[in-house]
């Protein structure tokens, strides 16, 4: 222990000699771990908002679209075709099994206005227990019913950005809202969600029976979406199976033959969006790596010149006894300590830095403890691995020669 310690004062006041060629050397190692730590901290907190958005769509949701992936050899895409229709919504929640809700939905954006002011904004048709189904609350007045939706009567629930927009400083219940000249009543107010992860404004929506929207809006007859919830999570590979079994009989779909829809349940969303948020981020941490790579070179490149700086210094503790695994435990220690304490000054650097991103751009930001006990220990791998070589040509020097050195 005695002998660690005394290393360690001697590698101390080595790197105490040039303070400046010292901090310029480690500053690799700082760049290198605090990017890491901040990429990570930044991705973590975009899976996490991700999924927090997931999960706002809803529990336990099951969602259909119109068109598939490839169909006649042409890849389409989700809602590239209105080939759902209201039947085939009746059907799911009278035929399968563990369903509990379903919304049929439209959507189209248009120019809305109040008054003197307008607004162009995104349209929702949707059934009256979207607002259950989504777990979007309205905070004033009341969402529209069932009646509503079998009269297609004009009823609308707005967003907080309409209300932002068209109804500055007044109460928009029980006011008008011209959908492409259509009178509509606003009946009631979402609670506020904010941005979403690609940078849409949730709250600036429109939300009316899809029965108004397809008969006296756009003059459809066809869906794009179904939302459909399962009673509970277990049931959603079986509701998922059965819902496509279904389409396929009422689409007249033969054996072989491409799907006209998409069915996706909840957690395929979820895994597809985090999926490609973790491939994002160790994209990020890999690139972000390479600047320890490059610090260990500058490690390496300084204990060299140490070593040749202080071969006269090495040949006089030969001299006086010191072994070649003493020289080499020395300088050895040098290259680890500049590369540690670099690594934790660069864990600080990048928790900071994640740290203004989350306050500065309202970010979340989540910095796995196991990322940074992995940063330590690479920072500390680095500072053995670039510094063995230096050390080990310092251990090797004849006493004679390094005596002779000037």
């Amino acid at each position: 222990m005695r002998r660690i310690i005394a290393t360690m004062k001697i590698a101390l006041r080595a790197l105490r000699r040039n303070k400046l060629r010292t901090l310029l050397t480690m500053l690799g190692m700082i760049i290198g771990v605090g990017a890491v730590i901040a990429m990570v901290g930044i991705g973590n907190g975009a899976k996490t908002q991700i999924e927090n958005q997931i999960a706002g769509m809803g529990q336990n949701v099951v969602l259909v679209f119109s068109g598939s992936f490839s169909r006649g050899g042409v890849h389409s895409g989700w809602g590239s075709a209105g080939t759902l229709t209201i039947e085939d919504a009746e059907a799911i929640q009278r035929e399968v099994p563990g369903v509990t809700v379903v919304s049929p939905e439209v959507r189209s954006g248009t120019q809305i206005a109040a008054g003197n002011q307008n607004w162009n904004t995104q349209i929702l048709g949707e059934s009256g227990d979207y607002f259950t189904l989504r777990q979007w609350p309205v905070t004033e007045g009341a969402s529209f019913s069932e009646a509503d939706v079998r009269s297609a009567n004009k009823v609308a629930v707005i967003g907080q950005t309409i209300v932002d927009q068209l109804y500055p400083g007044e109460d928009p219940l029980g006011q008008i809202l011209r959908i492409k000249s259509a009178p509509f009543k606003i009946v009631g107010v979402l609670r506020a969600k904010g941005m979403s992860m690609m940078g849409q404004d949730q709250d600036d929506v429109v939300v009316i029976p899809y029965t108004a929207a397809m008969k006296r809006l756009f003059g459809m007859t066809t869906l794009r979406t179904i939302n459909v919830q399962a009673a509970n999570a277990k049931l959603l590979t079986s509701v998922q199976e059965q819902i496509t079994g279904l389409l396929r009989q009422r689409h007249r779909i033969g054996t072989g033959k491409d799907d006209d829809f998409t069915v996706r349940t909840q957690q395929e969303i979820a895994e597809m969006a985090t999926q490609q948020s973790e491939t994002m981020t160790y994209l990020l941490a890999a690139i972000a790596a390479v600047s320890l790579i490059v610090g260990g070179i500058g490690i390496m490149n300084i204990m060299l010149v140490s070593v040749t700086e202080r071969t006269r210094e090495i040949g006089i503790r030969m001299a006086v006894g010191a072994r070649g695994n003493d020289i080499l435990l020395q300088f050895l220690t040098e290259a680890v300590t500049l590369s540690i304490i670099g690594g934790l000054l660069g864990i600080a650097v990048g928790v900071g830095a994640s740290k203004i991103i989350e306050v500065w751009k309202s970010w979340p930001v989540a910095t796995p403890m196991l990322w940074v006990l992995a940063s330590f220990l690479v920072s500390a791998a680095v500072g053995i691995f670039f510094g063995f070589y230096p050390a080990r040509k310092a251990s090797r020097l004849d006493p004679i020669d390094a005596l002779r050195y000037e």
